[in-house]
Parts: structure tokens; C-alpha cells; sequence
């Protein structure tokens, strides 16, 4: 499709630099859905607290970072950057790292499963935990689900579905499948976060799986930044259908946007394994001092208890 249809499919056109700051957008869905998940998660929260005590039930940082996921979760679907993501190819990477790597694990830090289900009355959390346990496929499909590797291989494959020509022509052509673009991003990417950050501290990975979770996680989102940067021509048609408004070729917008998916994505994942690898240390670490002391007493009550 050349650039100029492309650009009649937004009735707003290309985003000039003069009208960046001004060009924020509203989605009434989007919106009303990130209300309505702002508002369940309060009244579940305020009833768990109530029902539990002060203090318990959610750790108190917790609503903070659901809070800070919904807003940055608003501020890359309603901010300028998604005018300019239709603009240039760099804007919609950005848009969707900024979904995948930030608002998703501050949702996962938010542990949203006991303030949604403490929404409901008691009479409906009862039936709902007698339908589930009578349910044991659908049990067994949804720890699939929430298994490490199914997350896993949803979230990347999330991330290679959609830079596939075909997918990514579809989201870039149709706002509908562009949303459920964002829509899988952010599900999948959710999920794989609190496989690994797990707040509650519930079957949470031991820290050495954690490195090679989020490490292994990190390698398809670098390779595919390293073949967007040294690709020799434009991979996708229309993508860049405004850099010339930002004085830039389409193939330095490619390669801008392979940038910022290889350098700063990989910078988070690489940190957050690195975080994981430190708190592997410090466990064993402290797991070694233990068995040091637990030998060293033994050795005490050997040597000092008579007849030992």
C-alpha cells in the first residue's frame, strides 16, 4: 500500500513536529476499560483490607505500582506517542516497549488476583471457588497457563507473531487489529512478569530459573533490533509513512526503532537478570552461613558435651 492511502486511513494524517505536544487522543473503550479496572481494583482492595485486617492481604506498595501501570498504560495509548506511532516506525516501537516492559510488570507488582476476586460478595467468591473446583480441566489448563514456560513462550511469541510482514501490515492497516496488537502485548507480557516478580510470594521461581527466564526472554528482542538496524532496506511497506516530516529516510527510522528495541529492551531484561543473579548470590550466600553454623554448633555439642 503506498504511503500517501496509508495516510488517508488516519483521518488526522501524519504527525508534523509542530503539532506533537498537542496531539493527545482519546479511546472511549480504552478508557472506559482501564477505568473500570482502576475502580474493581479499589473496591476489591478496600473490602480485602477491611475483611483482613489493615496491613494484609496486599503488601502496601502494591496499589501504587497498579496504579503507576494503568496510568503509563494510558499515557502510551492516549499520550502524543501513538499520534506519532502512526507517524514513524521508532514512536510505535517505543509505544510498544513502554507497554511490554513498563506497565506490565508494574500491573504483575500491583498482585491484582486477590483485590479482583475480594470485589465480588462473599455469596459470589463462594461460588465461584465451588465451580471451580469442580472444574478440574479448566484448573489444570489455567496452571498451564500461568506454568513458566507457557508464559514464556507466549510472551515472545507474542512479540515474533506480530513482527511477522503479514501481522504487522494488518495492525499497521486496521485500528482494530493495531488495538489487539496492544491488547496481546500487554496480556502476555503481563503474565510473564508475574510468573517471575510473583508479590505474594506464591511457587515464585528460584532466582537462578529467574536469571535464565528473563535472560533467554531479552535474546528474540535483540535479535530482532539487531536485523531492524543492519536490514539494508525498509522491512515493512508504509512504515515509515511520515519520517520525512522528522527529516529522516524510512530505512533511519528502521533503524532508529531497532535501536531502541535492541539497546534500551535489552537493557531491561538484562538488568532485571542481573537483579535475579544478585539475589541468587545472596541466597546461597545465606543458605552457606546456615549450614556453616549448623556445622560449627555440631562440632561445639561434640566437643563440649561429655562422653561426646
Amino acid at each position: 500500500m503506498p504511503a500517501t492511502l496509508l495516510l488517508l486511513l488516519h483521518a488526522d494524517g501524519p504527525l508534523a513536529p509542530r503539532d506533537a505536544w498537542s496531539a493527545w487522543t482519546w479511546e472511549p473503550a480504552a478508557a472506559a476499560g482501564l477505568g473500570l479496572g482502576a475502580a474493581w481494583y479499589a473496591a476489591g482492595l478496600l473490602r480485602l483490607r477491611h475483611d483482613a485486617g489493615p496491613g494484609r492481604g496486599a503488601p502496601r506498595w502494591a496499589p501504587w505500582c497498579f496504579g503507576a501501570g494503568l496510568l503509563t498504560v494510558a499515557l502510551a495509548l492516549f499520550s502524543p506517542l501513538d499520534r506519532l506511532g502512526e507517524t514513524l516506525f521508532a514512536a510505535h516501537m517505543a509505544q510498544h516497549l513502554v507497554l511490554m516492559l513498563v506497565a506490565a510488570p508494574l500491573l504483575a507488582l500491583g498482585a491484582p488476583l486477590l483485590p479482583l476476586l475480594w470485589a465480588f460478595s462473599p455469596g459470589a467468591r463462594r461460588a465461584a471457588a465451588g465451580w471451580w473446583h469442580r472444574r478440574t480441566l479448566v484448573r489444570r489448563l489455567l496452571g498451564l497457563l500461568g506454568s513458566p514456560a507457557a508464559a514464556w513462550a507466549l510472551s515472545v511469541g507474542a512479540l515474533v507473531f506480530w513482527h511477522l510482514p503479514g501481522p504487522f501490515r494488518a495492525a499497521l492497516h486496521h485500528d482494530a487489529v493495531h488495538a489487539l496488537e496492544h491488547a496481546s502485548f500487554l496480556a502476555t507480557s503481563t503474565l510473564f512478569w508475574w510468573v517471575v516478580l510473583r508479590p505474594d510470594g506464591y511457587r515464585r521461581l528460584h532466582p537462578g530459573l529467574a536469571v535464565l527466564y528473563v535472560f533467554t526472554a531479552g535474546l528474540p528482542n535483540g535479535l530482532l533490533g539487531a536485523l531492524l538496524t543492519f536490514a539494508g532496506r525498509p522491512l515493512y511497506a508504509g512504515q515509515s509513512a511520515g519520517a520525512a516530516l522528522w527529516g529522516l529516510a524510512p530505512l533511519q527510522d528502521q533503524q532508529l526503532a531497532g535501536l531502541i528495541m535492541w539497546m534500551p529492551g535489552g537493557a531491561v531484561h538484562l538488568a532485571a537478570a542481573a537483579a535475579f543473579f544478585v539475589a541468587w548470590l545472596r541466597a546461597e550466600e545465606a543458605r552457606g552461613l546456615r549450614e556453616a553454623s549448623a556445622t560449627l554448633a555440631l562440632i561445639l555439642l561434640i566437643v563440649l558435651v561429655p562422653g561426646g
